[in-house]
């Protein structure tokens, strides 16, 4: 089918809750994707975040293939080996001891939640039931992530919200400070705020909710499904940023293309959750999990983390050197290879015009293009799209 068949019949059958849309997808190659008439795109969106390591890796397609044939699902009524295995590569290179494995960010988030309040009613006080969150955020969208998220036009409809969360500005320790009283139970916050607009953690920000969070028996989660699994150039966002967190939330890039979660932590915060008191039947299945370990033993295996950094480093040198050329380049912003093009006009226009051009990106924050490109990206990846951009910012001119 065409791109415009295709959208003729999205627009009969599928629930429109993603509005217009420019392409229909149909395959990948690497670091390239192909929509339904043939066209070939750079993919610096890479699937927002997820598609770390491009498209149709070997690794991945092995892995997908012999576990397909293999066992797909069984729940977690029964010890699963995939599953096993790719937990112990996580807590063997982070801070954790335990790993939880769910199908999404969302659900990730929801699993750090209630670990935060079942903590504190447990271990601390159990009057204490608020979590810290902050503005411009965005953690999920059920109905608890979505009230911890700090975008008012996320609630707007959905109310009764979940109560207790409360908002503070990001980056502002005194706001925190003050906002902490005798029922707030942990802080959430991602280092690097991607659906609010690539907005970095600054310097001294997250060790000081660390400090805070230690003074008043406070959990410290980190909101690690952006820049989590080598994203920021370090396997785990919190390496980066030289804090170690409580728990942390994954998804997107933990499997490369199918859909699972998971949040880390360790032993003793984690027995709170014994069981019964939490669950997914599809969270860990031996098909996802089996995937998510060709995924995490490639990026450490292949150094993606350094890859990153390198990358995105050069990346966004090559952008600010655009500036000389377009005064409304305000700058770039992020870690690794998640990046924000900050510009000072409405950019969404711009973001569909470099689609039209071959470069797949995204508006965010309505000045912001957003990049989110695969960990295996090299100079030559980011040169074709430094020049797609040259070309669409001289049209916008």
């Amino acid at each position: 089918m065409s791109n415009a068949s295709i959208k003729e019949l999205a627009k009969k059958y599928v629930l429109n809750t993603y509005g217009d849309r420019d392409l229909a997808l149909v395959r990948g190659e690497g670091c390239y994707i192909y929509d339904a008439d043939g066209n070939r795109y750079l993919d610096f969106l890479g699937g927002l975040g997820v598609n770390c390591l491009g498209h149709g890796h070997p690794r991945i397609v092995e892995a997908i293939c012999r576990q397909a044939s293999t066992l797909l699902h069984c729940s977690n009524l029964y010890y699963i080996e995939p599953q096993v295995r790719t937990a112990r590569i996580l807590v063997d290179n982070t801070f954790a001891d335990k790993a939880f494995f769910c199908n999404s960010g969302a659900e990730a988030n929801e699993g750090v939640i209630k670990l935060i309040r079942k903590y504190a009613k447990e271990k601390v006080d159990p009057r204490r039931t608020d979590i810290i969150v902050f503005e411009n955020s965005f953690h999920g969208r059920t109905l608890a992530t979505v009230t911890a998220t700090g975008q008012p036009k996320y609630h707007k409809g959905f109310e009764p919200l979940v109560q207790g969360f409360k908002h503070v500005p990001f980056n502002d320790l005194a706001a925190v400070e003050k906002a902490i009283d005798d029922r707030t139970a942990g802080i959430l916050v991602e280092a690097v705020q991607g659906e609010g607009g690539i907005n970095v953690a600054q310097e001294g920000f997250l060790p000081g909710l660390r400090k805070l969070a230690d003074q008043h028996s406070l959990l410290l989660a980190l909101d690690e499904v952006h820049t989590g699994c080598g994203r920021t150039g370090s396997f785990m966002g919190y390496q980066t940023f030289g804090v170690e967190p409580d728990a942390i939330s994954l998804a997107k890039s933990l499997g490369g293309g199918v859909p699972i979660g998971a949040f880390l932590t360790k032993d003793s915060i984690g027995e709170v959750l014994g069981p019964g008191t939490h669950a997914a039947t599809f969270g860990g299945n031996p098909f996802v999990t089996a995937v998510s370990e060709a995924v995490l033993t490639t990026i450490l295996e292949e150094d993606l983390p350094g890859n990153a950094r390198r990358m995105g480093q050069y990346f966004a040198e090559e952008m600010l050197k655009l500036r000389g050329r377009f005064d409304f380049i305000k700058g770039v912003r992020g870690k690794g290879l998640i990046l924000g093009l900050e510009l000072g006009v409405d950019s969404d226009a711009i973001a569909h015009a470099a689609i039209r051009q071959g470069l797949l990106t995204y508006c965010i924050a309505k000045r912001v293009l957003r990049f989110h490109p695969p960990l295996i990206i090299q100079r030559c990846h980011v040169d074709e799209a430094v020049a797609i951009l040259a070309r669409v910012l001289g049209q916008a001119a």
